[in-house]
């Protein structure tokens, strides 16, 4: 079993930047992809990016590239999603997830992961 907590949310005004980073407990994750996913009220959970456990395969949403960086830290087990230039409809809960994977440049973009987080909030103000 894997425990997923996410940290780093909060309010931020539009043009901010947030660092969210979810740490793992239970057992390492360091063969495991994992995603960022969030979910505004009254909408689904769209997938926000995601990262092989070799880091060599990175996926992102449409909405977010070029102002979100994931990344990982397998020494630590936590992965991390740097939130640039943020704009008030990046306004959500936000979740990490996880899955087992058996290569080294897998990734997931839909909602196929094992383990999720608890989320937390991200709120940007205009």
């Amino acid at each position: 079993q894997v425990q997923l907590v996410e940290s780093g949310g909060g309010l931020v005004q539009a043009g901010g930047s947030l660092r969210l980073s979810c740490a793992a407990s239970g057992r390492t994750t360091s063969r495991d992809a994992m995603g960022w996913f969030r979910q505004a009220p009254g909408k689904e959970r769209e997938f926000v990016a995601a990262i092989s456990w070799s880091s060599r395969n990175i996926r992102y949403a449409d909405s977010v590239k070029g102002r979100f960086t994931i990344s990982r830290d397998n020494a630590k087990n936590t992965v991390y999603l740097q939130m640039n230039s943020l704009k008030p409809e990046d306004t959500a809960i936000y979740y990490c997830a996880a899955k087992p994977m058996t290569t080294a440049w897998g990734v997931v973009t839909g909602n196929e992961y094992d383990y999720w987080g608890q989320g937390t909030q991200v709120t940007v103000s205009s």
